[in-house]
């Protein structure tokens, strides 16, 4: 009988799952929702059934878009049936928020980096090349309209754009960090609803208020800084180095200043509206983030939360 419903539900998740790719790629605005639940199935099936019975899951399902997409399976089965099954295997461990943030982002990450070279190595197409080159061609057609006067200033803005445009492929690996942890996250946070609406029981993430890291990453900051004011020779290994870690620790630093922000409001019994109305002026006005991620260097580095209240 056990063997029966695994099946039943097995058929019903793979069918969940043509049917929402389906619609992710023939339904341009819905598509852009849709995409963030395609994991699910797997993540659902494994978590109630355990990871051998996820692998045979994803493996049925890349045999049967094999037959209808190719070669672009194998993409599509890394991305959404790989992670799904970590996502649901650790939830099924009641493993913490973040250790499911961190799998789940691994994986996406791993899944992200193997398509990037099984293009390059199959297609001979560089994605980020190409993304630079279709900016470029954009950009200089946007540029040739009369919107500017003078000639001076359309080359100064040309070259300013360009160069921001050549920075994509220096920091690519940044750009695949984050977007691999993003979408974990949403993944991760989707699942968790969803799950806990069928009353299953899964760990969710402590409270923002809670958030912190480790204190060394103070010093990361500190030294990847110092690298940046004695100047790095551009076009280096650690001039690449250094401009992946510099975003990545300052992203950091934000979000330990908004976890501070969260925490002194808790304790000063502020109502919770503010700290969340922070987090989207921070998000519409990237300005105020430089304030934020100033407080969260003292918050790390100096134990702010602490010394606020010794009891936390």
């Amino acid at each position: 009988m056990k063997s029966q419903n695994v099946v039943r539900e097995g058929a019903i998740s793979l069918g969940i799952y043509i049917g929402t790719l389906l619609i992710s790629l023939l339904v341009p605005l819905v598509g852009l929702v849709t995409f963030l639940f395609l994991p699910f199935p797997f993540i659902y099936f494994s978590y109630k059934y355990g990871l051998r019975a996820g692998v045979v899951l994803g493996l049925l399902s890349f045999l049967l878009l094999a037959i209808f997409f190719g070669p672009l399976a194998v993409p599509i089965t890394l991305l959404f049936s790989g992670t799904g099954i970590v996502i649901g295997e650790l939830f099924r461990k009641k493993a913490g928020g973040f250790p499911v943030l961190l799998g789940g982002s691994l994986s996406f990450i791993a899944s992200i980096v193997l398509i990037y070279i099984g293009t390059i190595m199959f297609l001979g197409v560089n994605p980020v090349e190409e993304l630079q080159s279709t900016m470029y061609e954009q950009v200089d057609i946007i540029l040739e309209m009369p919107l500017i006067d003078g000639q001076s200033e359309e080359e100064a803005l040309t070259e300013a754009v360009h160069d921001i445009i050549q920075e994509i492929g220096v920091i690519a690996p940044f750009l695949m960090i984050i977007i691999g942890v993003g979408w974990a996250f949403v993944t991760q946070l989707i699942a968790y609803w969803l799950l806990r609406k069928k009353a299953y029981p899964v760990v969710g993430f402590p409270p923002v208020r809670e958030w912190g890291f480790p204190k060394s990453f103070i010093w990361y900051y500190l030294i990847t800084y110092l690298f940046i004011i004695i100047g790095v020779t551009e076009g280096t290994a650690m001039y690449t180095a250094i401009a992946n870690l510099m975003p990545m620790l300052e992203l950091i630093m934000v979000i330990q200043g908004f976890a501070f922000i969260f925490f002194y409001t808790n304790m000063k019994r502020i109502n919770r509206v503010l700290p969340i109305f922070l987090v989207i002026l921070g998000v519409i006005f990237p300005i105020f983030l430089h304030v934020v991620r100033i407080l969260g260097i003292i918050d790390l580095g100096f134990d702010l939360r602490k010394r606020i209240n010794p009891q936390n």
